[in-house]
């Protein structure tokens, strides 16, 4: 999953990267609100990580911009600012969460699956589409109970059509989140990795339509979510 970490310290940033990127998420720093606007019109994320104090404008600011631009995406405010008005004016502005600095990193990697879990998944640990399971805790995918072997590609394929089954993925939103220290992923490989994981689900009664000009669609054979 794609996270857009929002602060301009570059050590909280370069460690909540490395933290983060470990837990097999894939963060993208911003250090002003400028360009975090910038990389939300470019680019697909799942969820974002908010400092209040930015150079270029106050961090309410920029979350209630969001809002009003309809970005609907779940936003954890990370900040030192510790006042319980703050706190209000980030939930009353938007926020679906607000940390203080210092915090733990263990805590904060609890919060943001916890995120995840409420906006993608319901409150089970698990996102299920038929005899599929999607873990946010451990970033397993399994079919009927069983373990599938994925390349971290196959995974990344899959994970995003989990997240949005039913509804159409398009082949760029797939190569953004297939690409891997910027080497780009052309059409043809994408149709490689859509075919590969194909053969992987179809045993369990998935299904991976394909719509001609549009993308990909993840579905259940009987056509029930």
């Amino acid at each position: 999953m794609n996270i857009l970490l929002i602060e301009d310290d570059a050590v909280v940033s370069d460690g909540l990267i490395h933290t983060l990127g470990k837990d097999g998420f894939k963060v993208i720093p911003a250090l002003t609100g400028t360009y975090a606007l910038h990389l939300l019109l470019a680019q697909d994320f799942d969820l974002i990580v908010l400092d209040l104090c930015l150079p270029d404008m106050d961090g309410l600011t920029l979350l209630r911009e969001l809002r009003q631009q309809k970005i609907k995406l779940p936003i954890l405010i990370l900040t030192a600012r510790d006042g319980i008005n703050d706190r209000i004016r980030g939930i009353e502005q938007g926020a679906d969460d607000y940390m203080t600095k210092p915090f733990e990193l263990k805590e904060l990697e609890a919060r943001i699956h916890a995120l995840i879990r409420r906006c993608y998944g319901g409150f089970q640990d698990d996102i299920k589409i038929g005899n599929l399971s999607l873990s946010t805790l451990d970033n397993q995918i399994r079919a009927s109970g069983e373990p599938l072997m994925l390349t971290p590609r196959e995974y990344a394929v899959l994970e995003i059509l989990m997240m949005q089954a039913g509804k159409v993925v398009c082949k760029d939103r797939l190569a953004h989140r297939l690409s891997v220290e910027g080497d780009a992923v052309a059409d043809n490989a994408i149709e490689v990795y859509i075919h590969r994981v194909r053969k992987r689900i179809e045993p369990v009664g998935l299904l991976i339509k394909t719509l001609r000009g549009l993308g990909y669609m993840l579905e259940v054979a009987d056509g029930k979510l």
